[in-house]
């Protein structure tokens, strides 16, 4: 790895099947609130985004899994491209946090069946598995499905780098989360998501 050559970006959207729970800080929350608030920007009048570092992980972890890594760091292709500390390789995928599309943004202001601006209430309870009777009852802030949000990946390239390896390995990852999950509660039916096609952008940089 000696000099930087190239950058790609992929753009693409994220369209919410089902909705989407990332957590955010629940310090604001009054009393008799929600108890499980998603994550917000504070200054788009509380505008719910995925981070991008809950796509990047996911992708990684979801990576792992394919290749039978046991550990976090446990596969040299995938270190590679998303990088690892322990070996001090840095990461040559940078992942943008997205933020809802405009069309979204105006479906959610015009709704009129929105518990909270942008966002829907959804309780959920446990069941004693006994008597089968509901108890503590709470609840789950979600970004409902139909919106979508957009994303941005940005791949460094290197002059020793496989261009063709890391773009097949993201993909390979992009598809493996559209069959999972995003953020919490998957195994119940949140965070089902699909991207739009992927339009990518070769930027040559001046080697002078």
């Amino acid at each position: 790895m000696k000099k930087l050559v190239r950058k790609i970006k992929i753009s693409t959207s994220i369209s919410l099947i089902t909705g989407l729970h990332i957590g955010g800080s629940k310090e604001n929350v009054e009393i008799g609130g929600i108890d499980n608030p998603v994550i917000k920007i504070p200054t788009k009048d509380g505008q719910p985004y995925i981070p991008g570092s809950s796509l990047k992980g996911k992708i990684r972890c979801l990576l792992e899994q394919i290749y039978g890594s046991p550990t976090v760091g446990g596969n040299s292709n995938i270190n590679k491209l998303f990088g690892y500390s322990e070996t001090k390789q840095i990461s040559k995928l940078i992942v943008r946090d997205s933020y809802l599309s405009e069309n979204s943004v105006e479906l959610l202001k015009k709704s009129n069946n929105m518990d909270m601006p942008y966002t829907e209430g959804k309780w959920e309870n446990v069941i004693d598995r006994i008597n089968g009777t509901a108890d503590s009852p709470r609840q789950m802030e979600r970004i409902p499905a139909g919106v979508s949000f957009d994303v941005e990946f940005i791949l460094n390239i290197w002059d020793d780098d496989n261009q063709k390896e890391f773009l097949e390995l993201l993909e390979k990852g992009i598809l493996a989360l559209e069959n999972d999950y995003l953020g919490g509660s998957g195994t119940r039916g949140y965070g089902q998501v699909k991207f739009s096609k992927r339009i990518i952008t070769d930027i040559p940089l001046n080697q002078n």
